[in-house]
């Protein structure tokens, strides 16, 4: 579809997002990881559970605050959560909750590996054909015209500014993203698939922490081939070093050789919280803000207290560049009530997805 001349088609987007700091899925947390084997304990992925992980820095409200500025004509947003529902979050009909149980069979729950939560995505009732997905500490930067993020033939994808990926078989000391680039090419490498592009060829890079525009049909189709490498990442409860992510590597990949991908240079950046210059980092952001396609503010302050000083500077660096209340917010003159309060997240969960 060429979307420089069909400007109304309807784009989806869809979120992931935890509340780490709710009582009551920390027990549910902690429960799991008391159940959890030893060699499940082993097999953890590097920095597979850290409360950076699932901590809520708001970066959510301001995901939306910035869709709402540079994709005003977005479709529906969907938010898949684990019966949570985010207190700031405004009744709308542009706005659903997709409880986990709504989407992942009950025997595989629960579950607290991202990567096996978004391998579901592409089964949310109702999802537009053409949507984009986003991790909660992703960030429009710019206006989007979708013609930059959907070709004729299917989806752009941008590789990370990190380093090369080494050539070798998975690691236990590797981050998931590293992992995954090994398994993609293992995969391509050893089955037989007559439709990948012979002059496909494997790049150890890692894709950028980007809004991943996707398709719903190529998502269908790849799990029907894939079947393999869908249990995989769907076996997890915890982030497993031998079971990293597929539709953030693999999904992509796979689009590339079958020519359903290619490759888009964007301005963007990534921000690191946890690094020593991390408030060097947020200042350049902060002064490239608006000239940026995307970009990722990621909590990597690892098993950090709540009041560490790095996350109050990200809520006010963010505070800083998106201040507009977006429509998904409540405001002062809604919901003024406890009672109108609950009865709000009761229509939420209970809402058609």
């Amino acid at each position: 579809m060429n979307f420089r001349t069909h400007t109304d088609t309807v784009v989806d987007v869809v979120y992931l997002w935890v509340n780490g700091n709710d009582d009551h899925w920390r027990s549910k947390r902690q429960a799991a990881s008391n159940r959890s084997s030893l060699q499940d304990q082993q097999d953890l992925a590097l920095y597979g559970d850290v409360e950076g992980r699932y901590r809520d820095n708001e970066e959510l409200r301001f995901s939306l605050r910035a869709l709402t500025q540079f994709f005003p004509n977005h479709g529906h947003v969907y938010i898949i959560t684990d019966h949570q529902v985010p207190d700031w979050l405004a009744l709308s009909d542009r706005v659903s909750i997709v409880d986990h149980r709504d989407l992942i069979p009950h025997a595989a729950l629960p579950t607290f590996d991202s990567s096996h939560i978004e391998s579901y995505i592409h089964r949310i009732p109702g999802l537009s054909e053409h949507f984009f997905y986003l991790n909660d500490d992703v960030f429009f930067g710019a206006p989007v015209d979708l013609a930059d993020w959907f070709s004729p033939n299917g989806i752009y994808v941008t590789w990370s500014d990190d380093a090369m990926v080494s050539n070798e078989p998975m690691r236990r000391d590797a981050t998931s993203l590293e992992n995954a680039c090994r398994l993609s090419e293992q995969w391509l490498r050893t089955h037989d698939n007559a439709s990948i592009d012979p002059a496909y060829v494997h790049t150890f890079r890692t894709f950028a922490h980007a809004p991943r525009p996707l398709c719903k049909s190529l998502l269908f189709k790849l799990e029907q081939t894939a079947p393999d490498m869908f249990e995989r990442v769907r076996s997890t409860v915890f982030r497993s070093w031998d079971c990293p992510t597929i539709v953030s590597d693999f999904v992509l990949r796979w689009a590339l050789a079958q020519g359903m991908a290619q490759v888009r240079d964007y301005r963007h950046t990534y921000v690191s919280i946890g690094d020593d210059d991390a408030s060097e980092q947020l200042s350049r952001l902060a002064r490239n803000f608006g000239e940026l396609d995307f970009f990722c503010v990621n909590d990597t302050t690892d098993n950090a207290h709540a009041d560490d000083p790095r996350l109050a500077d990200l809520q006010r660096a963010l505070q800083g560049m998106l201040p507009q209340v977006s429509e998904f917010e409540i405001s002062s003159d809604r919901l003024e009530t406890p009672q109108d309060f609950a009865l709000g997240v009761q229509q939420l969960q209970n809402a058609e997805v």
